[in-house]
């Protein structure tokens, strides 16, 4: 089955979703969880940015990722058939790449499918335990996660510290942001922790700003 319209699938348009308003919807498998903040193509094959929570105990069956898998996880931990992956770390499955996910204690994720097209490098790496690099400013630090040659995007976490004012500079593939930790704004709005903003290509610069620090999982120049 094929969604006609789609859900927030025109990348031209800016999207600001919070993600602690929407209701967990049923997902194939039992006791695993999704909010869907962008879906195109067939229901359960598409293209596909979600939030996902695994309840205590629950399992995924053994599947493919034919254009790859993008996870971080926000909190618990993370199972597959390679290992055991807790809060704060990032996966990316290169096309082809197939698991049985599951969660011992429970967790939640930040997920893509459907997006990492082409022979990519497998990435795994656990943030809470990598050395952040420092702005020359000082106004905030950022850990590299993902950017390989040849491939369009960058994902990284960018963590604004307290009373700070940047320029989040003109990116010409668009953005996504997740808040992971605390809140900014901007000239549109705020945005605390579970807010999801999309920023169509050739945004305009924009100017954020923090009182408290927020942390981000930003991901650049990501569409085509």
């Amino acid at each position: 089955m094929t969604d006609p319209t789609g859900l927030n699938d025109d990348f031209n348009k800016r999207v600001v979703i919070d993600t602690n308003l929407m209701d967990w919807q049923a997902s194939p498998s039992p006791n695993v969880w999704r909010k869907r903040l962008h879906h195109s193509g067939p229901a359960e094959a598409g293209v596909v940015t979600s939030i996902v929570r695994y309840e205590p105990g629950s399992e995924f069956p053994a599947h493919p990722h034919p254009d790859g898998e993008e996870i971080f996880v926000l909190d618990g931990i993370f199972s597959d058939d390679s290992g055991d992956y807790p809060a704060g770390t990032y996966i990316l499955n290169p096309e082809g790449f197939s698991h049985a996910p599951s969660s011992g204690p429970g967790c939640t994720l930040f997920v893509k499918l459907r997006q990492y097209t082409g022979a990519r490098l497998q990435v795994r790496k656990n943030s809470k335990v990598l050395d952040w690099r420092e702005s020359p400013d000082g106004q905030f630090k950022t850990l590299l996660l993902d950017d390989q040659e040849g491939f369009l995007g960058r994902t990284e976490l960018i963590r604004i510290l307290p009373d700070a004012k940047m320029v989040a500079g003109k990116y010409q593939n668009g953005t996504e942001i997740f808040v992971l930790e605390g809140a900014f704004g901007d000239e549109s709005g705020d945005y605390s922790r579970g807010f999801w903003i999309r920023n169509p290509p050739a945004n305009e610069n924009n100017i954020l700003r923090t009182r408290d620090g927020c942390t981000l999982l930003l991901k650049s120049d990501c569409f085509s």
